[in-house]
């Protein structure tokens, strides 16, 4: 393998900004104020080599939120050493994803117009309903 393809496979570099802002998204959507030792910073480090975005992570996040507020999730599943755990961030991830519902059926194709009924055909029915509600009106009183 050449030296450019390997360079392409590579994931971005990774540098102390990078987990430093990953880890301020994670602070800032749960509303935790935690400190960024090196165990964090190592464990940030591995989800973000591994491909995950901050997109990733708010995507996650959110969902996580959402599925604890409907009671589905228990809330220790955003503490930050379960989130960072990339098999299960991964899962989650995908999980956040999944269409719960079929999509929608397409819509049927509309019924051919009918043609316009004949106007000496309407007016006889008017007429016909009009004597029923002479009738109806005449038996009443």
């Amino acid at each position: 393998m050449s030296p450019t393809a390997s360079a392409a496979n590579s994931p971005p570099a990774l540098d102390a900004a990078a987990i430093q802002q990953a880890h301020r998204l994670y602070c800032q959507l749960t509303g935790q104020t935690l400190s960024l030792g090196f165990d964090r910073e190592r464990m940030w480090y591995e989800l973000l080599r591994a491909g995950y975005t901050l997109q990733d992570l708010r995507a996650v996040i959110v969902y996580l939120q959402r599925e604890i507020r409907a009671q589905r999730r228990n809330v220790g599943a955003l503490k930050l050493s379960n989130l960072l755990q990339p098999d299960r961030f991964e899962e989650d991830r995908q999980i956040s994803r999944v269409r719960l519902r079929p999509p929608p059926p397409p819509k049927p194709t509309p019924p051919p117009p009918q043609p316009s009924p004949d106007p000496n055909r309407q007016q006889q029915g008017r007429q016909r309903a009009l004597e029923c509600l002479r009738q109806l009106k005449a038996s009443l009183y």
